[in-house]
């Protein structure tokens, strides 16, 4: 099993998030993952840096740690040949330590370049097909083209490819997707708790990393932490289908103005007792994921930091083990 720190990057600076990932190395965290956002989810959070420059000083400023984007989207924003152009570079300047997190992505991100965001959920998941296959075809060396249902390439070639390719983990909340993580991917990732799509991922001949994001808000006590969880984090709770359609952050705001503390509570383990984090992450070590991503939307993540290598580390490597077959 490998623990990861979530950048939130919609909520810190580029300089912030460098720190606290060298901040994450020293706390004994495997790994961090950054969101690829062009914008944040609410207009209170306040940031949203280019994640690809972030994470390039990130390998620079870090001897150990892994890096992972919690994910890009290579269909409209950016091509999938600059994807795999970027990722392979990130491969190269972290010596191995990227992995490219994908999925099909939100309209909050995508509507930016003026390209019309498909309604369809099969149409996305189509797209993502061709992205990845465009990114497998740059990947194994030499010009290549291709000429798909909505995606293109012509006569391109990266000149500059590592000797071990980056870990591609393909974003999964359902069958088809799950079905597409184990055909063109190398892993698996999700936001839930849900043994069904690791089922699902290993049905389809799915073998590598499941990753997934746990939901926390550390604070000194369960209020302090729900409330800045509500503060900037509520959006949360609107569900997949909100948030991959909604246009702008203050669509968000909207969307998620009746969300109450103690439906924070519901989804966020807050506060700082050691014993419900650990029983938060073994929802999803029983699920079938050996990837954990924590994710804090607590107001103070020193705290946070300080907290899991004093308190969570060892106790989490200690009693958890992922499921073998989840049913």
């Amino acid at each position: 099993m490998q623990i990861g720190y979530k950048l939130a990057a919609e909520g810190f600076g580029p300089a912030e998030l460098i720190r606290q990932a060298v901040q994450a190395e020293r706390a004994g965290f495997d790994f961090v993952e950054i969101s690829d956002h062009f914008h944040p989810w609410l207009d209170n959070q306040g940031h949203s840096p280019f994640a690809w420059t972030v994470l390039g000083a990130i390998a620079a400023r870090t001897d150990r740690i892994g890096m992972a984007t919690g994910v890009t989207c290579p269909i409209l924003r950016y091509h999938p040949a600059i994807v795999a152009q970027a990722a392979a570079t990130m491969a190269l300047v972290s010596d191995g330590r990227f992995t490219l997190g994908v999925g099909s992505g939100e309209r909050l991100n995508e509507h930016i370049v003026g390209l019309e965001f498909p309604d369809s959920v099969r149409v996305r998941h189509e797209m993502l097909r061709e992205a990845l296959e465009i990114i497998r075809l740059l990947w194994s060396g030499g010009y290549q083209s291709y000429s798909g249902k909505y995606l293109h390439l012509s006569d391109a070639r990266i000149f500059d490819l590592p000797e071990r390719l980056p870990v591609i983990a393909v974003a999964a909340g359902g069958s088809e997707s799950a079905k597409l993580a184990a055909e063109l991917g190398d892993g698996l990732f999700a936001t839930d708790a849900d043994p069904s799509i690791v089922r699902q991922y290993r049905e389809h001949g799915g073998e590598g990393p499941r990753y997934a994001e746990v939901p926390l808000a550390w604070a000194p006590d369960e209020h302090t932490g729900a409330q800045a969880a509500l503060e900037t984090t509520r959006w949360a709770l609107t569900g997949w289908k909100v948030m991959s359609e909604l246009p702008n952050p203050v669509n968000f705001a909207a969307a998620s103005a009746t969300v109450r503390e103690e439906d924070i509570r519901d989804h966020f383990t807050c506060g700082s007792d050691p014993d419900r984090y650990v029983e938060a992450v073994r929802a999803y070590t029983d699920a079938g994921f050996d990837h954990l991503v924590l994710q804090n939307a607590g107001p103070d993540p020193d705290g946070f930091l300080e907290f899991y290598r004093d308190e969570l580390d060892q106790r989490l490597r200690g009693s958890l083990t992922p499921a073998a077959s989840p049913s």
